[in-house]
């Protein structure tokens, strides 16, 4: 069940005028077809790949974000969008999309997963997918998604609203969070809701002070403090949605298992995928960080990643990362 991923229920203040949602009903063929998507949105110009620069034996978009767009992070994202959907009782949000939902929004897309499964259970929605790489982009989609290269840190230009704006695992990603939850308020309709999700560090249940995993996590929070990008969760807080016009209406954090030692099938189930996922993103959030930001070799970031590797693969590790969820909605 869900509540056992729920660790923290900070807030929860949802509108009892929660319409009930799609979100996890596949339609079926004999379901009525309704009014042709929209077509109102402004559409970035295709092109290829815009920047290519190669670091440490990794590839990036830009020279200042520090994730890699490589084939290996490619798989990484695929695995970590898996990992979220047992911990969602096999949803793909949290929080409600009404059934009347005609446009929705994902900053940050990635590999498209969450966009495209979202375009097959909203047929009649207009799905918008951005990102600052088009290396990820699919090779084919339902006919109602779109996916555009866009860097969401510019204004936003869109003709209509959103009734749904949807963000994951984009900590360090913006220097001004208070402007991207501007960006956000503009765009959504009157009444309609924001989620947004961002993990934290790699904990255990019994830290010690001085674990090559805590060594890891105050260097990478370091580097990107220097950067200008913080990685922390600070842009979750709720002064920063009121202050964006943004009523927050749920918060909760889930902790989720790193490894199979859980007992409960459904964490056993994304545990393993999670524990893929961070195994394999030690070296993808840390490389240009640490190199470019704290002056270290890229032998000595490799070493640390091998050694935190083993901490977390340890039988007795038990370790585990909290995601932290938030439900804002643009007030009437």
């Amino acid at each position: 069940m869900l509540s056992s991923f729920i660790e923290v229920d900070d807030q929860e203040t949802a509108s009892k005028d929660d319409e009930p949602t799609d979100e996890g009903i596949p339609r079926t063929s004999s379901e009525p077809e309704h009014s042709e998507v929209s077509k109102h949105s402004t559409r970035s110009i295709t092109r290829s790949l815009v920047e290519e620069h190669f670091e440490n034996g990794r590839r990036y978009c830009s020279e200042d974000y520090y994730m890699p767009n490589d084939e290996p992070e490619q798989t990484r994202l695929a695995i970590a969008h898996q990992a979220y959907m047992p911990a969602l009782d096999d949803q793909l949000t949290w929080g409600l999309i009404p059934r009347s939902a005609k446009r929705i929004l994902d900053i940050g897309t990635g590999t498209g997963d969450w966009a495209t499964a979202i375009a097959e259970r909203f047929p009649n929605a207009e799905i918008i997918a951005t990102d600052i790489t088009n290396a990820f982009q699919p090779p084919s989609a339902p006919l109602n998604v779109y996916f555009e290269l866009d860097d969401a840190q510019n204004e936003w230009a869109y003709n209509e609203p959103f009734d749904f704006i949807h963000m994951r695992n984009l900590s360090g990603a913006f220097a001004n969070w208070g402007a991207i939850y501007a960006e956000v308020s503009k765009n959504l309709k009157p009444g309609g809701s924001f989620e947004i999700a961002d993990p934290g560090p790699i904990q255990y249940k019994r830290e010690t002070s001085n674990s090559n995993t805590s060594i890891f996590n105050g260097a990478i929070r370091s580097a990107a403090d220097m950067s200008g990008r913080p990685l922390d969760l600070d842009h979750l807080k709720k002064p920063m949605f009121d202050n964006a016009g943004l009523s927050v209406a749920k918060t909760r954090v889930f902790e989720i298992p790193l490894g199979t030692y859980d007992p409960d099938p459904r964490k056993k189930l994304t545990g393993k995928m999670a524990m893929i996922a961070v195994l394999e993103g030690l070296e993808a959030v840390s490389l240009r960080l640490l190199t470019k930001h704290l002056g270290w070799k890229e032998e000595d970031v490799r070493g640390l990643c091998r050694k935190v590797q083993e901490e977390v693969m340890r039988p007795d590790a038990r370790a585990f990362i909290r995601v932290q969820f938030v439900i804002a909605r643009k007030l009437m």
